[in-house]
């Protein structure tokens, strides 16, 4: 018997299937991956950090015009669902996403920083008519509350969709090192959790609001066992960093493939959050205490004290995407591990699809 993953519902808009492609800065999601995976059904998602750097120039006024760019890019490849994630930290917050909107991307993925201050296009008049959803990322019961009661009292409005991010996500953490394996933070336990939180506004705005549960998410299977907990949709990066249509260079993918289990490591980013990513010589040289000579055009974060800092991580994340391992690093969720070859996205999609299947098939 072959059963069907469920559709992803967020208000009008419908993804074919529940899986949301996790927005990878910098560079490593752009147009390329996110159209297709918007081509097979599921909300591509690309990721709004440090596009002007690829361009080699970086300055306020590059970013916007490389975010138009890697979003009429990606409308020409598909004509899926499409979405951008922008982090809060970013000083230039309010203009992404007032270009987003401009631009009637189909939903605004929104981390890193609590979205409470709000680009001021975002009056309660233009929430009831944009067609744009609005998902926040979070990581406790608590800033689900923090941002949906200042959300309703700004904009008689709440997020069209929450994404809870256990400790086993790639990147930087919403975690202290303690929590990372507390039971108490784990992704099984925060899904219901988080999805009670939710009810009652959905219950006072008269909406379904989706739980998109990520961090960890690597198989059909572990599609299913989240699912069976609350869980609307998941949320997958990791697993596709060594597709083909990725937007990462071919070092970048050939380092996921060539890690061990031991190759992931916790690491303290210069913005003071822990991060996940694959130990290499440049990581190994910072925690050696060596600081790595910047300077910095225009502070691109808002908790980056950049004259403290023993390196410059945006251009350590771009050095990795363009392959310069030796020169940054990449971050990777738990089971970066696990990819072993590179496939199309399309070759990905059925495989998740048929691990899904047998897990339904022994359940």
């Amino acid at each position: 018997m072959k059963f069907t993953l469920p559709e992803l519902k967020i208000g009008n808009l419908i993804a074919k299937l529940p899986i949301v492609q996790g927005g990878m800065g910098v560079g490593i999601s752009l147009s390329g991956l996110a159209s297709a995976v918007a081509n097979e059904g599921g909300i591509g998602v690309i990721s709004a950090v440090g596009l002007g750097a690829l361009r080699g120039k970086i300055n306020k006024e590059v970013e916007i015009e490389a975010l138009k760019e890697e979003i009429h890019k990606a409308r020409v490849l598909s004509d899926g669902v499409l979405g951008l994630n922008i982090m809060v930290a970013l000083t230039n917050f309010d203009e992404l996403v007032t270009t987003a909107l401009e631009e009637k991307i189909d939903i605004l993925f929104m981390g890193a920083g609590l979205p409470l201050k709000m680009p001021t296009i975002m009056d309660s008049e233009f929430m009831q008519e944009t067609k744009t959803k609005f998902a926040v990322i979070v990581s406790s019961v608590r800033t689900v509350n923090v941002i949906f009661k200042t959300w309703a009292k700004k904009f008689s409005a709440v997020p069209d969709a929450v994404v809870v991010e256990g400790p086993k996500a790639g990147g930087h953490l919403g975690y202290s090192i303690e929590q990372l394996d507390d039971p108490d933070y784990q992704l099984e336990t925060l899904v219901p959790e988080i999805k009670a939180a939710i009810k009652p506004w959905s219950q006072q705005f008269n909406k379904d609001i989706p739980l998109i549960a990520g961090g960890g998410i690597y198989t059909g299977a572990d599609i299913h066992n989240i699912m069976k907990l609350g869980a609307d949709a998941v949320q997958m990066g990791t697993r596709f960093v060594t597709t083909t249509e990725c937007d990462a260079s071919d070092e970048f993918k050939q380092s996921y493939i060539d890690a061990t289990q031991d190759d992931i490591t916790i690491i303290k980013s210069p913005l003071g959050l822990p991060g996940r990513a694959l130990r290499n010589s440049f990581l190994e040289l910072v925690e050696s205490g060596k600081k790595i000579p910047f300077s910095c055009p225009w502070k691109c974060l808002k908790t980056c004290d950049y004259q403290k800092s023993p390196y410059c991580i945006a251009s350590a994340l771009l050095n990795a995407k363009l392959g310069k391992l030796k020169s940054g690093f990449a971050f990777a969720g738990a089971n970066a591990y696990l990819n072993d070859k590179i496939i199309s996205v399309h070759e990905l999609i059925e495989t998740i699809k048929e691990e899904y299947n047998l897990a339904v098939c022994l359940s």
